[in-house]
């Protein structure tokens, strides 16, 4: 029996028996440098497992540097394909002197037969695999399943439903019989929402009669969900809206009530802690108190395998919501109606996960007199310091006045980038477009948005201008491929993230697309016709795997004083397990082919 080692997928998906199976059946074979293992048009009699050495995976089609796709190493399996296909598509050769563990095709067939998981493993795309991975890296507390996948309808309090015409003596009756800290008024246009806080306020405050109808204190403007929504979708709504209670509806009809409590006693996590510390902040100080917990909910969240859409989600959202306090607490509420607190670039997409620098600007109404303007913002500038956002290295901050201005002033710099069409101006254009209002009027940056659509999404010249940008760096696979492993690493943010995200952004700006986070405007194409689902599907997983990829060296620099860690955009491959090279090879590929779909959409190969 060869001893081998079987921690990693696929093999996890046998039970010891089907492992011991394994181990008895295989052999170890050695492949001199330069060997033909296995070549393209050969039927496949074996699964390779690399004990030691490396081999190249080549497609003899192609010529010279270009034929080199794939490289493997110890702990990385191929061949597979070639037994489930009948004959093998590529060409694999020993780069130096290779011992393979080798598991005969009658057995792979067996295993594939009695394993289904198993067989599932060799057939799966991206995104099944990275969630796999995503469910191996969940450990202790609340697992995946509990935390991630947990549904509304597992959580929701049955509905308390009064008519409108209720007196609010009966009201309050209903609330204290019930136990209930909340009330669902029937409204001519769907359910409206009354709280004891509101009952208390409309008797004590407002003077209203106990006979007043409940109806004339209730709020109608609910945030809503459905049974069958992700209870941490909910959650962030509650982040986003800040409310402490979301009204679950089925069929236009109330079926249930999620409260904060709820969600909290289910979770049993940090995030609402961290939610509730910056809703209850008072002061700038215990706000900067509630901000610098960020990085130990981000850990959390990594920890429990919470899905990083998520994950980006809930934390855009608390970081918004630390901006608006800051600019609560220091600007007159006389300026909010006439002026707007943008962020912008991953800040203003919802992708940015450890504060980094700042990218914002303040847009106000043209009839606006405020004087000490250029004063106010300096301050809010160091106040987000302070809370832990740094200073932008490029001076993208309301603290410079070429990021402030009126909606005329915006309208002329909009026009004046869109016709420079220069690397400053496109970058320019581009973090524009990902804006997003944290305070004040956002209004005043929808009317903006719209103008930059109308200047920009019809101008073929632009845009070929602007798509060129996702093309300016490589994409690593030549280095990665050939595993040179350069020591510094692969630049995850030029290699991977920046195509994507620059990429989508261009046609979301063609199409005129709204959303401002990648997923949301990849799901935006899918429903436009833009992009096939598969393909939208397979680069979001991309970008998610090239995020955590990139996070998770953020977090290590934050655990080294002194700051000695790897860069937080370089990814050393050797320090990857082999299903993670795995997916980084398939990711960089799905990064190739996007990347020639939009050099081909708009031209690029012949400029």
């Amino acid at each position: 029996m060869v001893d081998v080692e079987l921690s990693q997928p696929p093999f996890t998906f046998l039970d010891e028996e089907g492992r011991e199976r394994v181990r008895s059946g295989i052999d170890l074979a050695y492949f001199d440098r330069d060997e033909i293992i296995l070549d393209a048009g050969q039927p496949g009699e074996y699964v390779f497992l690399i004990h030691k050495g490396e081999v190249a995976e080549l497609d003899p089609t192609l010529p010279g540097a270009q034929s080199r796709i794939g490289h493997y190493t110890a702990g990385d399996l191929f061949g597979a394909i070639s037994i489930l296909n009948g004959k093998s598509r590529y060409r694999f050769r020993a780069e130096q002197e290779c011992l393979c563990y080798l598991l005969p095709k009658g057995l792979f067939k067996q295993l594939c037969e009695a394993y289904p998981a198993f067989a599932e493993f060799f057939r799966q795309r991206l995104a099944q695999k990275t969630r796999l991975l995503t469910e191996r890296r969940a450990e202790g507390g609340v697992t995946m399943a509990g935390f991630m996948l947990a549904r509304v309808g597992e959580c929701m309090r049955d509905p308390l439903l009064v008519a409108g015409t209720t007196s609010i003596a009966e009201a309050v009756h209903t609330l204290n019989d019930s136990h209930a800290d909340s009330l669902l008024v029937q409204g001519e246009a769907g359910p409206g929402m009354v709280t004891k806080t509101d009952l208390l306020n409309a008797l004590v405050l407002e003077g209203r009669a106990q006979e007043s109808p409940v109806q004339a204190v209730a709020h109608f403007a609910l945030v809503k969900a459905t049974p069958g929504q992700y209870l941490f979708e909910v959650l962030v709504q509650m982040t986003r809206f800040k409310v402490e209670r979301v009204v679950v509806m089925e069929d236009d009809a109330p079926v249930g009530v999620v409260e904060l409590t709820d969600v909290l006693s289910y979770f049993s996590s940090r995030s609402y802690v961290v939610s509730l510390q910056v809703e209850q902040a008072n002061s700038l100080e215990a706000l900067a108190a509630a901000s610098r917990r960020t990085p130990e909910l981000v850990r959390a969240l990594m920890a429990q395998g919470v899905k990083l859409r998520f994950a980006m989600g809930l934390l855009a959202a608390l970081n918004g919501r630390i901006m608006n306090k800051a600019w609560g607490f220091l600007i007159d509420e006389h300026y909010h109606a006439d002026s707007c607190l943008i962020v912008m670039g991953s800040e203003g997409r919802g992708e940015q996960i450890l504060k980094t620098d700042q990218d914002n600007g303040l847009i106000l109404a043209d009839d606006l007199a405020w004087p000490d303007c250029h004063e106010q913002m300096q301050r809010l500038t160091e106040t987000l310091i302070e809370l832990g956002y740094p200073p932008c290295p490029g001076n993208i901050m309301v603290s410079n006045p070429e990021w402030v201005g009126t909606e005329t002033q915006w309208r002329g710099r909009i026009a004046q980038w869109a016709a420079s069409r220069d690397g400053e101006s496109l970058m320019r254009l581009a973090i524009m477009l990902d804006s997003h209002a944290v305070a004040g009027n956002p209004a005043l940056l929808e009317r903006l948005r719209e103008e930059l659509f109308e200047r920009c999404s019809r101008d073929e010249i632009l845009l070929s201008y602007f798509a060129r940008t996702a093309l300016r760096f490589s994409t690593p696979l030549t280095l990665f491929g050939s595993l040179k492993k350069p020591q510094h690493g692969v630049d995850i943010k030029k290699g991977g993230i920046f195509p994507i995200v620059h990429g989508v952004r261009t046609l979301a700006l063609e199409r005129r697309i709204t959303a401002t986070s990648t997923l949301d405007r990849l799901e935006a194409l899918v429903a436009d016709g833009r992009l096939e689902e598969r393909f939208a599907e397979d680069l979001g997983e991309a970008l998610s795997l090239f995020t955590e990829l990139r996070l998770r060296q953020q977090l290590e620099r934050l655990d080294d004083p002194e700051g000695r860690g790897e860069e937080p955009d370089r990814v050393v491959v050797q320090e990857l397990s082999s299903l993670e090279r795995d997916l980084l090879r398939e990711a960089l590929h799905i990064v190739k082919d996007f990347k020639q779909r939009l050099s081909h959409r708009f031209h690029l190969e012949y400029s």
